[in-house]
């Protein structure tokens, strides 16, 4: 398969390079020219549990001048996906497939507003990366699950197309019926603890040692709940309290959300697609979210004071 990685950070370059090492032609697109020079010139080094690999692929920091691929994998920031969809617009031909495997929810709304629907197919992964220096990363894919699948629930066949790829490349993954009901499940974690813990600055520890947190995140989890059944999205929860426990699950104790690693960094998070997209879907099938909404409403003032400094 030709296949285009838009935001090969750590999971792109994790995933691309996956699907290099089993014989698709693969570009990794990167804002970032150290990670770009580094491939080109040296290859990408993934580390992995049987030791390292450099793999021979082409990188470049945009999409430009580029001809349009079978599948174009979607992995930037959520709030960069306009902006990187909207400049690489050449990727996409007729039989363009564009896949995003990104945090949270709303994405499939911004990609097909750029694109057409019809071109775009959601997804969730499990899978890991960590960059470790330009061009060099530790890839996490062994027994880590990716789903995909059609926005109206429809097995088709690029669906299935692309589960063989990835399938094949060792890369362990399913077409779903039910995608919005996976990438809700998902979500339900990342309500729970990514703002609690952005807005307390606390890692998981000492976050779960405090009942009026847990009672927040259980409530933030059943407002999303509320919204998904008015909804008609189908969870796999049914107890708001499982979602909150399921996110610390097997993670040690100074583990920290993406949330709160973003703003440590003083970087803008991905809350629109988070609790953002909870308030956004209450709006719309008229389920009142006001615990989200002071969620969102923190962390904003959190990333505006960062920016002031």
């Amino acid at each position: 398969m030709n296949i285009a990685v838009l935001g090969a950070g750590a999971l792109g370059c994790a995933i691309g390079g996956t699907l290099a090492q089993a014989g698709n032609r693969v570009v990794l697109i990167n804002r970032n020219a150290a990670q770009v020079d580094a491939i080109n010139t040296h290859g990408l080094v993934m580390r992995t549990p049987e030791g390292e690999q450099v793999l021979k692929t082409t990188a470049a920091t945009s999409a430009q001048g580029l001809a349009p691929v079978d599948l174009v994998i979607v992995l930037v920031k959520s709030f960069h996906t306009e902006a990187a969809m909207g400049a690489a617009t050449n990727l996409v031909g007729p039989d363009t497939t564009v896949l995003s495997l990104q945090n949270g929810l709303g994405h499939e709304d911004v990609l097909a507003q750029i694109v057409g629907r019809e071109h775009v197919l959601a997804g969730k992964t499990y899978v890991g990366g960590v960059l470790l220096a330009p061009g060099r990363i530790i890839s996490g894919t062994a027994g880590k699950e990716t789903l995909i699948g059609e926005l109206d629930g429809r097995l088709s066949e690029r669906a299935q197309r692309i589960a063989a790829t990835f399938n094949a490349a060792g890369l362990a993954t399913t077409v779903s019926d039910n995608i919005l009901g996976t990438m809700w499940d998902k979500l339900l974690i990342n309500v729970s603890t990514g703002a609690v813990s952005g807005i307390t600055r606390l890692p998981y520890g000492p976050l779960y040692q405090i009942p009026e947190i847990e009672a927040t995140a259980v409530a933030a989890v059943r407002e999303a709940m509320d919204v998904a059944a008015a909804s008609g999205v189908q969870l796999s929860y049914t107890d708001p309290r499982d979602a909150w426990l399921k996110a610390s699950a097997g993670l040690p104790a100074d583990f920290k959300t993406s949330m709160l690693q973003s703003l440590e960094k003083g970087s803008v998070t991905e809350i629109d697609f988070i609790n953002g997209a909870v308030v956004r879907w209450g709006q719309r099938c008229g389920v009142p979210t006001p615990v989200n909404a002071t969620l969102v409403a923190c962390i904003k003032g959190i990333e505006s004071a960062l920016n002031a400094h």
